[in-house]
């Protein structure tokens, strides 16, 4: 037996008929072709996930929709990330236009971005990932919670979630595979002692999965900079808000509570 292979297909509805979509439904049935997942994606645009043993049955399958007046064919690829997080969600995540890894969040869309991260995290390999926002946006809850939803373990080299955390080793278990390391940018460059800082170098040099909070100000105050990240990722309260790091000096601000 073939093994089926999914594709993404996203369509343009340009006169939402009754019937179109189980015209659409009716074809692949006729082609053999699955339907997984379909949703709306964007205004006026429907995405599905669709499933077939056999690619000229796809090509012929979007060869058939070219035909048809009402709709126009926008995607048709074996599904990203995106695509399968858009017909999960209805929407597609905002990406940066220019460098295409920063991806940004408002705080209504966390369970997109828990989505989002947790696929990230499924692999173990080294891959580093920023998260910009302001103090209280929802940044260190995503991350926990992205962590669980991918099944792996997270330990905090440094964070103020709770209180201020500063580590200075880690324990044996927390050297295995299947661990996110979460570190808080400002803490551990602008708080933390020498000793502390060493333990953050030996980290990023981990086949691991690493999240840095606050990455602009790590950058500032270390040897990294910008391009070593993999993912970039903003979230804010709403669309408008700046994300700024002003009051962050070396004494107390609200950065120390986010």
């Amino acid at each position: 037996m073939e093994e089926k292979k999914e594709w993404y297909l996203e369509y343009e509805i340009h006169q939402n008929r009754p019937g179109l979509l189980g015209d659409i439904s009716s074809l692949l049935g006729i082609l053999s072709i699955n339907i997984v997942t379909i949703n709306g994606v964007e205004d006026g645009r429907r995405g599905m996930l669709i499933r077939s043993a056999r690619d000229d049955q796809i090509a012929r399958f979007r060869a058939i929709l070219g035909t048809m007046d009402n709709i126009t064919v926008r995607r048709m690829r074996e599904p990203q990330l995106r695509d399968r997080l858009a017909v999960m969600h209805g929407r597609y995540i905002e990406r940066d236009a220019d460098g295409k890894k920063t991806f940004r969040f408002v705080r209504d869309e966390l369970g997109l971005l828990v989505d989002f991260m947790a696929e990230l995290f499924k692999k173990d390999r080294h891959y580093l990932v920023g998260i910009r926002g302001m103090p209280r946006v929802g940044k260190t809850e995503s991350l926990v919670a992205a962590s669980v939803c991918a099944n792996k373990r997270w330990s905090f080299i440094s964070s103020t979630m709770l209180r201020q955390t500063i580590r200075n080793q880690l324990a044996e278990d927390e050297l295995e595979k299947g661990h996110i390391y979460i570190i808080d940018g400002i803490v551990s460059m602008m708080r933390a002692s020498i000793r502390h800082q060493e333990l953050v170098h030996d980290i990023m040099k981990q086949p691991a999965v690493k999240v840095v909070e606050h990455p602009d100000i790590f950058v500032r105050e270390s040897r990294y900079t910008l391009d070593d990240f993999d993912c970039m990722i903003e979230l804010r309260n709403d669309e408008s808000e700046e994300i700024t790091y002003e009051v962050v000096e070396s004494g107390f601000s609200s950065f120390d509570i986010s």
